[in-house]
């Protein structure tokens, strides 16, 4: 038994450390998803938000403030301190794609994380294609939002998903971290659009 458990903890830490530096660059704007499938309006969607919250070029690795992270076994949780705005002074823990808290993400993985903890004491790994899966999982509950996202998106209505979202992502045109970016949004949704919708049809 101790052998085993020796074996498996040998192959996690390994496991581990292969996370810390996978780290996809990109050379476009609004870049296409790690993960693979799904409905292209939540896919389009989730691009959109990330053209908000983190139009980088290593999005996956973005903290708050610009600066990045290596380790991607689990959610950094480094707080950033915040330099303007209504909470000037106080710090962020928002990192990867999506900005997402450390305790957003201890809320959320439980829930929608493909890869569930095998230890107690091991945390939920946040490699680019699980903040992609968790947050689409996300999207696609109609119990978290009190609204079917995607029937909403399906009928045209991405303002009113926009002005549903922005109470978690303030800077989609509602909140109180408007940006450069996010007066351009539903144009730059319809963009993700026909991307996404052009490769379901491509078979990608």
């Amino acid at each position: 038994m101790i052998a085993v458990i020796f074996g498996l903890g040998c192959f996690f830490a390994l496991y581990s450390q292969q996370l810390k530096h996978y780290d996809p660059s990109f050379s476009v704007k609004q870049p296409p998803l790690v993960m693979q499938g799904g409905d292209p309006y939540i896919r389009a969607l989730m691009r959109t938000i990330s053209a908000s919250e983190a139009n980088q070029d290593h999005p996956y690795s973005l903290l708050y403030g610009g600066q990045h992270f290596s380790d991607f076994s689990h959610h950094p949780e480094i707080c950033v301190r915040i330099v303007n705005g209504p909470n000037k002074n106080n710090c962020s823990t928002a990192a990867g794609r999506y900005q997402l808290i450390n305790t957003t993400w201890s809320e959320l993985a439980p829930r929608y994380h493909p890869q569930p903890k095998w230890m107690f004491w091991n945390s939920y790994s946040f490699e680019p294609e699980y903040q992609d899966k968790v947050v689409y999982a996300w999207l696609n509950d109609p119990q978290a939002w009190g609204v079917d996202i995607s029937q909403l998106l399906h009928q045209g209505r991405v303002s009113q998903v926009l002005k549903r979202l922005s109470g978690t992502w303030t800077s989609l045109g509602y909140g109180i971290e408007t940006n450069s970016v996010s007066g351009r949004l539903p144009k730059i949704y319809q963009k993700m659009l026909q991307e996404e919708l052009a490769m379901v049809r491509s078979g990608n």
